[in-house]
């Protein structure tokens, strides 16, 4: 029972993390390879505000300060590569996580560094027979209230219904009137912001480095194609999915636990080539 916890943890903070990333290829056509850094940026400053303030107005700065980053980058970035070579998206949005990279050595340094548990989370609860760390609790419990959240605001609400529109045909959504880069902005905000969030989440979670953002973006390409290129919902099954078998694979299988995320995209999709909810991967 344990491990199915470890796994649905995992499971949800790359919930939080890949639906960004599938948002923001859903309308932008570009695959952010900055998404990592983005994740990494704000996981450090989460973890300033926690110890210059407290862990909860970290848990809520971060996220809007990504979300701010996120806007500067369609802005400047992220809408003019639509359309260009998946030779130039690669270079661009490198460039951009060499920058955050760099930026986050020079003003926390190299070295990693933990994050402190709030007061009230940082004990044990007993759950189904188990004793289980209560901020992972906790981090389960936000992680599936976001990916609620989300999907209800993508289903019934106004700018939701012009995002899902938007990622179907652009050109046919602008010709109703709909202003299409306004919806892809926020839309490139939500999901920085989501960064933001899973790294604010992750400080109490996990060990903080520099290398952090590019260890789990991998797991979270993984993520957007086994749930479907563009599919927000595909991609949220798929992160549960991919959060049980890494760590039931670390538990069962050490040796090979790294290649359990390849072996089951690859298996789902050889039966689905489309992913459990997209477009063709």
């Amino acid at each position: 029972m344990t491990q199915l916890f470890n796994g649905l943890a995992y499971g949800v903070l790359l919930l939080v993390l890949a639906s960004g990333l599938a948002m923001i290829y859903g309308l932008r056509d570009v695959i952010n390879f900055a998404h990592g850094a983005l994740y990494m940026l704000g996981a450090y400053i989460a973890s300033t505000i926690a110890v210059a303030v407290n862990f909860w107005a970290a848990l809520i700065a971060a996220p809007l300060a990504l979300a701010a980053i996120g806007l500067l980058l369609d802005r400047f970035g992220l809408r003019y590569l639509s359309r260009r070579t998946a030779l130039e998206v690669v270079l661009v949005t490198f460039g951009v996580t060499f920058i955050i990279q760099d930026t986050v050595t020079a003003v926390w340094g190299p070295d990693g560094r933990s994050v402190k548990a709030p007061a009230g989370l940082d004990g044990s609860a007993h759950l189904l027979g188990v004793t289980y760390p209560t901020y992972r609790l906790f981090l389960i419990v936000v992680g599936l209230a976001v990916g609620i959240a989300l999907m209800l605001w993508l289903r019934y609400s106004r700018t939701g219904m012009y995002v899902r529109a938007s990622s179907e045909d652009r050109e046919i959504t602008a010709m109703m009137g709909v202003n299409v880069d306004r919806a892809s902005a926020i839309v490139v905000g939500l999901g920085a912001g989501l960064a933001g969030l899973a790294g604010a989440l992750a400080g109490p979670y996990l060990t903080l480095s520099l290398d952090m953002g590019t260890s789990i973006l991998v797991t979270s390409f993984i993520v957007v194609v086994l749930g479907g290129l563009g599919s927000i919902g595909g991609a949220m099954v798929a992160a549960l999915l991919i959060g049980f078998v890494q760590t039931l694979g670390q538990t069962y299988f050490a040796t090979y636990a790294e290649l359990a995320p390849f072996a089951a995209m690859i298996l789902i999709l050889l039966i689905r080539p489309r992913g459990l909810a997209g477009r063709n991967a």
